[in-house]
């Protein structure tokens, strides 16, 4: 794998900006680094209101972090029915939910261990 030409806080700006053009809802960033054994360094949870939503903050994110860093995700499923998608930038991943499946599996109290911050947003 080549070498990173873009640092974390970067890209986590970028996946922000992209879920904030379309309004993306409840957003929360999960601090796994002190954890053991976790699949990645960092958690992006959003909410959107609709599976139209969803698909737009994920595009939307693709578009920005494909804009500013030129880059891709590893991974993204869960279009087909947009009510939990993952998008997996490798060392960050980012979870865009539909509000109800987001209350349904509650993965922020399942990582309790993590340091948590709230994104204010504007709008």
């Amino acid at each position: 794998m080549a070498k990173e030409k873009y640092n974390t806080d970067q890209l986590i700006a970028a996946i922000l900006e992209g879920i904030e053009n379309v309004k993306g809802e409840d957003i929360s960033l999960l601090d796994l680094r002190e954890i053991e054994n976790t699949v990645c360094d960092y958690f992006i949870i959003c909410s959107g209101s609709s599976n139209t939503q969803v698909n737009a903050i994920v595009s939307s994110i693709q578009k920005v972090v494909s804009k500013t860093l030129k880059e891709k995700p590893w991974h993204v499923e869960g279009t087909d029915n947009a009510e939990w998608v993952l998008v997996d930038y490798v060392n960050i991943v980012v979870h865009v939910f539909q509000k109800q499946i987001r209350d349904y599996y509650d993965i922020e109290s399942l990582w309790g261990d993590a340091k948590t911050t709230t994104i204010e947003t504007n709008y």
